[in-house]
């Protein structure tokens, strides 16, 4: 892939092995964004795990304490008083099996994000191949399986992120928006790092996180030095 005179700059801006305390590499990020929108600010860290046993895999999802930046479009996929407790906190569609046949028989994806009430899931489990790729499924770690479908609706809305290890010990999440002010970013930052340090695994022996680097979205990636957090 050719990498644009815009990137090119950017990425002189970046020195290739230095670690920045996390002040620094927030500043450069704003500085190295290079897409024309207000692009997200994404965080990539690479952790001491062997995604091969079920209790190193971590899952889960947790609101920022200044959003996403992004405006979520929610599904709810719910019955009865839940289905109308799912509308009054804003979800964006509400139906049951009318809406599971929308997705099946149209290829209908105008959401980003699933709740379903647990009742539901049996109906929801022949759309595990369409959903499951795309990252859409519902599921109780990320709380997208759950009765409490106001609180769900509410946490998506605010700006909720989910995360999830791959086969290789690597977590994404999205920490704000390069429009956000520093603070706010560190802030967001901060909160992230510090739910990936407590939800560590307790059989991880030695050093748990490997890697910390941020990028802006088509921007280069900026290490960070795991010492500048206060753990």
């Amino acid at each position: 892939m050719k990498k644009g005179k815009k990137y090119i700059e950017a990425s002189k801006l970046v020195e290739k092995n230095k670690l920045y305390t996390k002040e620094e590499a927030i500043k450069l990020v704003k500085d190295t964004s290079v897409s024309k929108f207000d692009a997200s600010v994404e965080i990539a860290l690479n952790l001491n795990l062997d995604t091969k046993k079920a209790d190193q895999q971590l899952r889960g999802a947790m609101v920022l304490p200044n959003g996403t930046g992004k405006t979520n479009k929610v599904l709810v996929i719910a019955k009865g008083e839940n289905a109308n407790i799912a509308r009054a906190a804003g979800a964006d569609f509400v139906g049951d099996t009318d809406l599971l046949q929308k997705i099946e028989k149209e290829n209908w994806f105008d959401f980003d994000t699933m709740i379903a009430t647990p009742d539901m899931m049996p109906a929801l489990g022949k759309l595990g191949r369409v959903l499951g790729p795309k990252g859409l499924m519902p599921n109780p770690k990320t709380g997208t399986v759950t009765t409490d479908v106001k609180k769900a609706v509410e946490d998506v809305k605010k700006g909720r992120v989910e995360y999830r290890t791959d086969s290789y010990g690597n977590v994404h999440a999205i920490v704000g928006k390069v429009s956000f002010d520093e603070d706010k970013l560190l802030e967001n930052l901060k909160a992230f790092m510090s739910l990936i340090v407590k939800t560590k695994p307790s059989v991880v022996k030695g050093k748990y996180i490997k890697n910390i680097s941020i990028s802006s979205t088509m921007g280069p990636g900026i290490k960070i030095d795991e010492n500048s957090f206060d753990f």
